[in-house]
C-alpha cells in the first residue's frame, strides 16, 4: 500500500511509519504532488494547495483522498464520487484555532482604534463549527452578536448584517456555482460593502474569494485578511492596505493540526482495516504572546513574495 502525503501535514507520516510499518510513505511538497507522483498511490493526503481533480487522478490507483483541512473546494468531489474514489475533509478540526485568531484580531483592533462604540455589534456570517465558536467568544466579550446563515435558517438577512454591524467576520465555505443555493463567491461584494456602516471592520478567515478584494480596497473599509484570492500570489496593494494580514494560518495551531491528522489517520484505518492509531497530545511551540498578529503582518508586508514559504515554516501556535 502506498500513501502520498503533503510533507507539511504534521504527525501523520511518523505515525504511519511507527504503527503501520508495511505501508510505503511518500511525503512530497505540494507542488510535487502531480499525476505521475500519485499514479500508483492508494491514498492521497493533501492540503488546500493541491487541486484534486481529473488531471491529477485520471489513470491512478487512488482509492482514498483525505484533505487535512476544514474546506474541500480544492477537491472535485463529483469526479471522485463518479470514479469510486472516497474523499473526506476534517470539519471542525481547527475551529478553536480560527476562533482564537479572530479573538486576537479583535484585541488588536479594539486596543488600537479609538473611538469605538461602547458596545460594538459584530456580524458573524456562517454559523458552523467556527462561526458558532466566534459568536460565543464575542458574546463573552460583551459584543452584541448578529448571526447570518441562510442554509441553517439561522439569524438575520445579510442586509441587516451590513447595516447594523461595526465588525463583520466571515466563516463560510467557498461555493462559486451560481446555480447552487447560497453561493458564497464574492459574498462580500461591492454592493454589500456599500450598505455597511462607514469604517465597519471586515475580517475574512474563511476562504479567499468569499471577499471581493478589489471592492474591499475601493470601499475604504478597514480589513483583516487571513485568506486571499489567488493564493499564494497575493495582491500587493490589498496586502499593504490591510490593518492586519496573515498567510492562511488562522487554523494553524498544534491542536488543530493534531485534530486534522488524527481524523485522516482514523479514515485510513477504517478504509483499509488497519489497527487504530492515537496521536499524543502536543504542546504549542509558536508565538502566543499578545500582539502576535501584528508581528505576522509586519513580516508578511515586508516580504509578500515569501507568502508560501512563510506559511510552510509557520511555527504552530
Amino acid at each position: 500500500m502506498k500513501v502520498v502525503i503533503d510533507s507539511h501535514i504534521p504527525f501523520i507520516a511518523d505515525a504511519i511509519r511507527s504503527e503501520w510499518p508495511g505501508i510505503d510513505i511518500f511525503p512530497l511538497e505540494s507542488e510535487q504532488i502531480n499525476a505521475e507522483a500519485v499514479r500508483k498511490a492508494d491514498v492521497l493526503v493533501v492540503r488546500t494547495r493541491t487541486q484534486v481533480n481529473e488531471a491529477l487522478l485520471s489513470g491512478s490507483s487512488v482509492r482514498l483522498v483525505c484533505t487535512a483541512t476544514i474546506g474541500f473546494d480544492h477537491i472535485d468531489t463529483a469526479y471522485c464520487e463518479a470514479h469510486g474514489i472516497r474523499w473526506t475533509a476534517c470539519p471542525g478540526c481547527n475551529a478553536q484555532a480560527v476562533c482564537n485568531y479572530v479573538e486576537e484580531a479583535l484585541d488588536e483592533w479594539t486596543n488600537n482604534q479609538l473611538p469605538m462604540p461602547k458596545a460594538p455589534t459584530i456580524g458573524v456570517v456562517g454559523v458552523g463549527h467556527v462561526g458558532s465558536l466566534v459568536a460565543k467568544m464575542a458574546a463573552r466579550r460583551g459584543l452584541k452578536v448578529l448571526l447570518n446563515d441562510p442554509p441553517k435558517n439561522i439569524g438575520v438577512p445579510l442586509d441587516a448584517i451590513a447595516k447594523n454591524c461595526d465588525i463583520i467576520t466571515f466563516h463560510v465555505p467557498l461555493t462559486s456555482n451560481p446555480l447552487t443555493s447560497n453561493p458564497t463567491y464574492h459574498l462580500c461584494s461591492e454592493s454589500f460593502l456599500s450598505r455597511c456602516k462607514p469604517n465597519a471592520l471586515i475580517i475574512n478567515a474563511a476562504r479567499g474569494g468569499v471577499v471581493d478584494e478589489q471592492a474591499l480596497l475601493r470601499s475604504g473599509h478597514p480589513y483583516i485578511l487571513d485568506t486571499w484570492e489567488n493564493e499564494p500570489h497575493v495582491n500587493a496593494e490589498v496586502l499593504q492596505h490591510a490593518y492586519r494580514a496573515s498567510m492562511h494560518i488562522a487554523g494553524y495551531s498544534v491542536e488543530g493540526k493534531r485534530n486534522a491528522s488524527q481524523t485522516c489517520l482514523d479514515i485510513i484505518a477504517q478504509s483499509f482495516c488497519l489497527p487504530p492509531v492515537t496521536l499524543p497530545q502536543m504542546a504549542s511551540h509558536g508565538d502566543n504572546a499578545s500582539g502576535w498578529l501584528e508581528r505576522i503582518t509586519r513580516q508578511l508586508k515586508a516580504n509578500p513574495e515569501a507568502f508560501e514559504s512563510i506559511r510552510k515554516n509557520y511555527p504552530l501556535r
